[in-house]
């Protein structure tokens, strides 16, 4: 039986991740000690294994187990289209969907004065290196619809603008909102009626 400390160290730490506060975090934490055998080991194990192979893509920075991942690898999706999201979280969004048929370019975050994050911090030169070199036709700006979102998405089109077409989800997606928590439905309709820049 672990010491007392290792489960209380358990539960702060369960109680940092997204959508977990310190009751669901002990709810959750007390359920997989309940379930050791099935639940909780396994867990574990998996864990270990994800730890020790996921990385990110060097071409789009998706997260897989390969250094590029299946989309960049599939050379049907080499159709001069990117789709540009904040972070993976949102690639995934968009693939769940399933009508978005080019690549992906993940940005890891937004602009912003106040955080200090500036163009060099996120994946923004890739971005421009990557329509210079692979052909692309189109850049579908993706990003979730904030003042960030929207700050990012016109200094992306300001650098780009001579260089390749622009478009961005139409407004489908409600302002304020993520497209980690929008349905397959609001996805697919966004995608399908963006707009040019």
């Amino acid at each position: 039986m672990p010491d007392r400390s290792d489960i209380d160290a358990l539960i702060e730490m369960m109680a940092r991740l997204p959508g977990l506060g310190p009751r669901s975090a002990r709810r959750t934490v007390l359920h997989l000690i309940r379930k050791r055998e099935l639940q909780l080991t396994p867990l574990a194990d998996l864990m270990t294994r994800v730890a020790a192979t996921a990385r990110e893509c060097l071409n789009c920075g998706n997260v897989g187990t390969s250094e590029i991942c299946p989309i960049c690898a599939d050379e049907r999706r080499g159709n001069g289209q990117i789709c540009v999201v904040e972070d993976v979280g949102d690639l995934w969004a968009m693939e769940r969907g399933g009508s978005f048929k080019g690549r992906y370019h993940v940005l890891g975050g937004t602009l912003s004065a106040l955080d200090r994050i500036g163009p060099e911090e996120l994946r923004i030169p890739q971005l421009v290196a990557r329509v210079e070199s692979e052909g692309i036709t189109e850049v579908i700006l993706a990003l979730n619809a904030t003042v960030d979102g929207q700050t990012t998405a016109h200094y992306i089109a300001d650098q780009l603008e001579t260089r390749v077409a622009m478009s961005s989800l139409a407004q489908g997606v409600p302002i304020g909102g993520e497209l980690d928590y929008l349905d397959d439905g609001t996805i697919t309709a966004a995608l399908n009626a963006r707009r040019k820049l």
